[in-house]
């Protein structure tokens, strides 16, 4: 979730006063820690920052990320990283990180499927059987991409890996998130090129992780799609989406920037 293009944005930044030790940009993937502490990633930057609302104290907490991009704590206060390739391809780590903040044990879940690299994994979702998916679109040069495919994937308690979705049935994987149930998975795809994809679609989920029955939620188009996407305990999706200002003949003000 890019949080320029959301109502909170000017509350958040703010707490987030820009100086020239603080100065943030293209901020993406914030998660909320039990403490209530909200980390996000500051991808131009190539780092993830804290926001403590209760000192209305703002740090850095790892530097460089990875160039990491979606973030999700896991039942067991694990973070989780989508660390991807935007902004920096030499130093982005395409991979699937997990972070025990009590230790600061990073393992890597995965950073390869079937020999090649993932083209920029950005965002992630977590069920409570411990299943982990995770989409893994390319909106920056192609030509560094290894896989010919921006597909979703699930991460299985065993470690192994399976490609879920993928083209044409979807084209490119954004935002994802879970039902309250578990049994229903959200998708934003939003495709920049003209004429591409900016829909939500649900899914039914099988207890094994298995998509099926898709539909689409809602239809952006021809504005920009959605980014981000969270879920509230009664079932409501709220999508960061819109912008302000054309970007090119792919994308239309129609949709302004709003949750």
């Amino acid at each position: 979730m890019d949080l320029h293009n959301t109502p909170l944005a000017n509350e958040f930044f703010e707490h987030l006063a820009v100086t020239s030790a603080t100065a943030v940009a293209f901020l993406e993937g914030p998660a909320a820690a039990a403490d209530g502490a909200v980390y996000f990633s500051d991808i131009i930057n190539n780092r993830i920052m804290t926001f403590d609302p209760s000192k209305n104290e703002r740090s850095v907490w790892r530097t460089p990320s990875g160039r990491s991009n979606g973030l999700l704590f896991d039942a067991q206060g694990r973070l989780l990283a989508c660390e991807g390739n935007e902004f920096g391809p030499n130093d982005g780590n395409r991979r699937i990180t997990r972070t025990d903040l009590k230790t600061g044990k990073v393992e890597v879940l995965t950073e390869r499927f079937e020999g090649k690299r993932y083209n920029s994994p950005n965002d992630i979702a977590a069920r409570s059987n411990g299943q982990i998916f995770f989409t893994d679109p390319c909106y920056d040069d192609r030509k560094t991409m290894e896989l010919d495919h921006d597909s979703v994937y699930r991460i299985d308690t065993d470690g192994s890996v399976h490609r879920i979705l993928t083209q044409p049935a979807i084209q490119r994987p954004n935002g994802i998130h879970l039902s309250p149930d578990e049994k229903t998975l959200y998708l934003v795809d939003s495709c920049p090129i003209i004429g591409g994809n900016r829909k939500i679609w649900a899914f039914d989920l099988s207890d094994a992780g298995v998509p099926s029955q898709p539909r689409v939620v809602f239809d952006f188009a021809p504005g920009r799609g959605g980014d981000g996407m969270t879920v509230d305990q009664k079932g409501n999706l709220y999508i960061a989406g819109g912008i302000s200002r054309p970007r090119g003949p792919h994308e239309s003000t129609d949709v302004p920037p709003a949750i």
